[in-house]
């Protein structure tokens, strides 16, 4: 009797533009990848992973270490910054450090963005604000508008869009948030490091031969990527609707690897939501053995 063939390989992406570079060369069909690709929202993506309904996956940092006996790290693959980050933003009607107790609105589709919020709140501005669970981070800048918020923490593609708005002197949304601040330079102000907010992993019920296979095509897509920033800023200025200048320099901080210092970052955070209980102590990181 034949054996049935192996099930095809599920490997997750994020559809916002941040993750263009890793998988820019699987895109433009000049790295084969032998798998399922599927699209979604960090959080979706989190609990696909958690469920074990993908094989490999880009999850939140923060996931990893909710549940990193699950996982194994893909190496030197990540989404991080060393200074600002352009797309994780707090925007305020008010300095951070005058919100405890005032409303402040927070994304559903990013684990790590609002631990980090939380953390900067607590450790470094010194006050306690209401956080909000909300729906309206799609780029419709109306439907934000609409809730009563005092400030409010916007990731990915429409962080991108909101801060083009914030910074006309002309547009109502200049005057509605005169305090903006990226989260990912708070956090360089602060330890002195990088910030890792995503990274790729594997179940540790994956085949090893399929996820080394999936890692391999990964840093290959993500090298080429890297080598072709400029076309794939054309193509995300199409997808999201800002500005193609914007979306080359959005690429230009951004980190795709996972290095000592990357690594130093993603340790730091991991203590200090250990510290404050949110995770268990995952500061002893696995990895799949490199592609």
């Amino acid at each position: 009797m034949t054996p049935a063939p192996a099930p095809r390989l599920r490997v997750g992406r994020i559809g916002y533009i941040n993750c263009y570079p890793v998988y820019g060369g699987i895109d433009a069909g000049v790295v084969p990848l032998d798998a399922e690709l599927v699209t979604g929202i960090p959080s979706a993506l989190n609990a696909r992973m958690a469920a074990g309904t993908l094989d490999v996956s880009v999850v939140s940092a923060m996931e990893y270490a909710r549940d990193a006996e699950r996982y194994l790290l893909l190496p030197d693959l990540a989404i991080s910054c060393d200074g600002p980050v352009r797309s994780v933003l707090l925007f305020a009607t008010r300095d951070p450090r005058e919100l405890g107790g005032a409303r402040v609105l927070v994304t559903r589709s990013s684990m790590t963005s609002v631990a980090l919020l939380e953390l900067l709140f607590e450790r470094r501005w010194g006050c306690t604000p209401v956080f909000v669970p909300s729906d309206a981070e799609s780029g419709d800048l109306g439907r934000m508008a609409a809730e009563p918020h005092d400030a409010r923490l916007v990731i990915g593609d429409a962080a991108l869009l909101l801060a083009a708005a914030t910074e006309d002197p002309a547009s109502p949304w200049h005057r509605r948030y005169p305090h903006r601040v990226d989260l990912g330079a708070e956090w360089k102000a602060w330890t002195g490091l990088p910030f890792v907010f995503a990274v790729w992993v594997a179940q540790r019920t994956t085949p090893v031969p399929a996820a080394l296979a999936a890692h391999a095509a990964l840093i290959a897509s993500r090298d080429w990527g890297v080598r072709h920033l400029d076309r794939l800023a054309a193509q995300a200025s199409l997808a999201s609707g800002v500005s193609r200048a914007r979306c080359a320099d959005y690429f230009a901080n951004l980190d795709w690897r996972l290095s000592y210092p990357h690594l130093a970052g993603l340790t730091a955070f991991f203590g200090r939501l250990a510290e404050s209980g949110r995770v268990p102590d995952a500061t002893s990181l696995a990895f799949l053995p490199a592609a």
